[in-house]
């Protein structure tokens, strides 16, 4: 991470129970993507780094025989272990309560990694997750296509984006919501206890080139869908992401979401609102000799 700051256990604190409602899912055939390029036959084990609610290893659940998430947080883990529960597959599914640089925990070793990198001691975490790698083994870097808007990302609530014409409700404002809460947080991203000045670091392909693993292949799977969402999505949206969290804003944190609903009321009286599907972007890098 950026000099001067520390991950603490309050970064994402408060955030699991909006997640999976607030958040943009990723672009339909991410599964079957991941399926014919890793040629995934529902068998070999895959843990996923930073896993949060389980958005993505539960979607993948069905392509190995187990599946691991690791995430520092405890709501998010505990959220995960639920909706595992509530799709049948707690049974091949572990979920574990650390960080990436406890790893390797003994976990054993994997077919197949996923992770979100930009919270982590990447140098540390690129290296041990090279050694917990089966050869062959792959690591997956997936994410919204930056160049499109959506909440999947830590980059912010999105931009308001191109074009939703004919659709039948406004587009989300997002450049107000941001502007919202910069009002309450300050224009300083906040991240936990401190403050990112300059957002989360970039560059994991040198740290994947330098730790020794070979790539990266990139593939896109093309979004565009028209989604319909509530007020209520765009809160718990708002309230999922770390430079918002609940925590954060202290005793105005009713004040803000006052402030949120009357906002969002004002552009769509109805309460309702179109987006379009963001693509998603995978990067490939495989586990080689150094």
């Amino acid at each position: 991470m950026g000099a001067g700051w520390e991950w603490d256990d309050s970064l994402f604190a408060g955030t699991a129970r909006h997640y999976r409602r607030g958040r943009l899912p990723y672009a339909p055939g991410l599964a079957g993507t991941l399926a014919e390029v890793l040629r995934l036959d529902g068998r070999g084990r895959l843990i996923d780094v930073g896993c949060g609610p389980g958005v993505i290893a539960l979607s993948l659940a069905h392509l190995f025989s187990e599946i691991v998430g690791v995430d520092p947080d405890r709501g998010m883990v505990a959220e995960a272990a639920r909706e595992a529960a509530e799709q049948g597959v707690a049974g091949k599914a572990r979920w574990v309560q650390a960080r990436a640089e406890d790893l390797p925990a003994g976990l054993g070793t994997f077919d197949a990694f996923a992770q979100s990198f930009h919270w982590m001691d990447r140098d540390l975490v690129a290296v041990t997750i090279k050694g917990m790698l089966k050869t062959g083994g792959v690591l997956a870097h997936i994410s919204d296509l930056k160049t499109q808007t959506g909440q999947g990302t830590e980059t912010g609530t999105g931009t308001q984006t191109g074009t939703v014409g004919g659709l039948p409700h406004p587009a989300a404002p997002r450049s107000a919501i941001d502007e919202l809460v910069r009002q309450y947080l300050g224009p300083v991203r906040r991240a936990g206890r401190g403050v990112l000045p300059h957002g989360t670091p970039g560059g994991e392909a040198a740290v994947l080139t330098w730790a020794g693993f070979s790539g990266p292949q990139r593939h896109v799977v093309p979004g565009g869908q028209p989604l319909e969402r509530s007020a209520d999505d765009l809160v718990a949206g708002v309230f999922s992401m770390s430079f918002s969290a609940p925590h954060l804003f202290g005793t105005r944190r009713y004040a803000f979401e006052t402030d949120l609903r009357q906002l969002l009321r004002e552009a769509s009286p109805s309460g309702r609102f179109c987006e379009r599907q963001p693509s998603t972007e995978i990067f490939v890098w495989r586990n080689g000799p150094r």
